[in-house]
């Protein structure tokens, strides 16, 4: 149904040339303008049940957006992350990918072909010719624009089609929540894993080296041995997460150097377990030096003395390394009595 077949009553007033337009060229004019052709009335403009019509489509689009937002938040948290589907004519992939993929494309798509339905049915569709203007803005010109602005609110509807703006604000509202859910991908939550180590009552303290269980006899007074928690292997895929918290360092002490009660008391005959691991930054403590009994972290030069709790004499590491208490079973073997106290490496937020 276009407009020709309504009579012309029902029709809106048609709009006369824009301003300066001429029909013929002249010398004033050299070159003809016409002006703008006729405006076609749409469909919506003469019919109110065709006009609902596109604004329950509309409305439509905003819904089908905001069920779509909450499909990805589900399929966040509840389809696994090493779950796979066949999906043709690509093949295997990730049910996740495929799903937050689906679904956000759905929501973000929806909200666009509603915004241009929107704007193509319902909102005003005159074309209006302007002319030429500086560049500066006259306050008379500012008025112009506010008025622009409100005749094009008014024009758009929003105000009287109440069930297209509700749900509109209801799509954007709710789109956003699906990079606040992306945002989880920066990394699983620890919850309390900076807490706590692969050490345990009972671990055997294993020879990096080696790969074999330290006795007390295999620590020579004044070295320096690294040890890892027994059934932590190489090959194991969290290895290297785990080793950043679990690495240790072994030295023996004559009992007699050990100025701090607490160290005494959680060594076995004057060896010592301490965490590898610098409370900077977390590198890897490898520099030992035997007169003194000092480590030296080799990334900030922070230095730790051994003999007195590991506390911090120099450089720019926060607090003193943490120690394992460590003890020897009964087939002599090296042992943990427990897990480190406190955090290993760097302070975080959450420390205390």
């Amino acid at each position: 149904m276009s407009s020709q077949d309504i009579p012309e009553e029902n029709l809106p007033a048609q709009q006369g040339h824009a301003h300066g337009a001429v029909d013929v060229a002249d010398e004033k004019n050299p070159f003809a303008d016409p002006g703008l052709p006729p405006h076609e009335h749409r469909i919506q403009d003469i019919d109110e049940q065709a006009a609902r019509r596109s604004e329950r489509a509309v409305a439509l689009l905003f819904t089908v957006s905001m069920l779509a937002t909450v499909g990805f938040i589900v399929s966040y948290v509840t389809v696994p992350h090493d779950r796979s589907i066949y999906v043709f004519p690509i093949g295997h992939v990730s049910a996740l990918n495929f799903a937050l993929g689906v679904t956000l494309g759905l929501a973000l798509f929806c909200i666009g072909a509603g915004a241009v339905h929107w704007a193509r049915t319902l909102m005003s569709d005159v074309e209006i010719a302007d002319e030429r203007h500086p560049i500066e803005a006259s306050p008379e010109l500012r008025a112009k624009v506010h008025e622009d602005f409100r005749q094009g609110a008014k024009e758009s509807a929003i105000g009287r089609r109440k069930l297209i703006r509700n749900t509109m604000l209801g799509a954007l509202t709710l789109v956003p929540l699906s990079g606040l859910m992306l945002l989880r991908d920066l990394g699983p939550l620890p919850g309390t894993s900076l807490r706590h180590t692969l050490w345990s009552k009972g671990k055997l303290l294993v020879n990096m080296n080696t790969n074999e269980p330290l006795r007390p006899e295999d620590v020579a007074v004044g070295s320096l041995t690294f040890a890892k928690p027994e059934g932590l292997e190489e090959h194991d895929e969290d290895f290297q997460k785990e080793i950043a918290k679990a690495a240790l360092m072994i030295v023996r002490l004559q009992p007699d150097n050990i100025k701090d009660k607490r160290e005494l008391e959680w060594s076995h005959e004057g060896i010592v377990a301490y965490s590898k691991i610098c409370t900077h930054v977390g590198c890897p403590i490898s520099l030992y030096e035997q007169q003194t009994h000092h480590v030296l972290c080799p990334c900030h030069q922070s230095t730790f003395d051994l003999s007195d709790g590991a506390r911090v004499i120099f450089g720019p590491a926060g607090h003193a390394l943490p120690q394992l208490r460590i003890g020897v079973n009964d087939e002599g073997y090296l042992e943990a009595l427990g897990d480190f106290e406190e955090p290993v490496g760097p302070a975080f937020w959450e420390r205390g």
